[in-house]
């Protein structure tokens, strides 16, 4: 099924949520007290909708096969980010696969982009991929949707161009509604 209406699909942590950041690198939170929105996440959520854009969250679990926290705690995360949100949680798609499983599911595979754009009614070509991690941007790549990477300064590698590059959730938004970040929004040169 495919559609016009255009989609953001954001990765939750890092992105949504804050990520915690331990040596440069960005973990999720791992229980309900660990876990808090991104202070741009609510608003930028909202000003999608309002302008008739589709939103879900597409996002790796992987510490569930890694036995770090189990699918109900996660499934308890996503609906404490939906109602903070306002979002239904059938607009999250969970990968809860690690590498070595080969799923197509599991970023930077397009397999929950394509099940996210599928549930949105939405054209993968209309839709825009927000991430902070190499992995959602190749996802994005695969699945030839629009890229914009939030750049969190973490000590990891930087995804493959192409990508619009910004520092904060508000900026990826401002480029998506109007094309040109604000002044404010911290974009940075590519």
């Amino acid at each position: 099924m495919s559609g016009s209406r255009p989609a953001v699909l954001f990765d939750r942590d890092g992105v949504l949520v804050r990520a915690l950041v331990r040596d440069g690198r960005p973990y999720p939170p791992r229980s309900l007290p660990e876990l808090r929105l991104d202070e741009d996440a609510p608003d930028a959520v909202r000003r999608l909708t309002e302008a008739g854009w589709g939103v879900a969250v597409v996002t790796n679990q992987p510490d569930v096969p890694r036995g770090l926290m189990t699918e109900e705690t996660v499934h308890r995360i996503n609906g404490a980010v939906a109602d903070g949100l306002g979002l239904s949680t059938r607009s999250f798609f969970t990968c809860f696969h690690d590498d070595d499983s080969g799923c197509a599911c599991r970023k930077p595979g397009p397999g929950l982009l394509v099940e996210a754009a599928r549930g949105l009614g939405a054209d993968l070509a209309h839709c825009t991929v927000v991430g902070d991690r190499w992995r959602d941007i190749g996802a994005a790549h695969r699945a030839g949707c629009r890229a914009v990477w939030i750049d969190r300064g973490y000590r990891e590698r930087a995804p493959r161009p192409p990508y619009e590059r910004v520092t904060s959730t508000a900026a990826a938004v401002d480029l998506i509604l109007g094309g040109q970040p604000s002044a404010a929004a911290g974009r940075m040169p590519r």
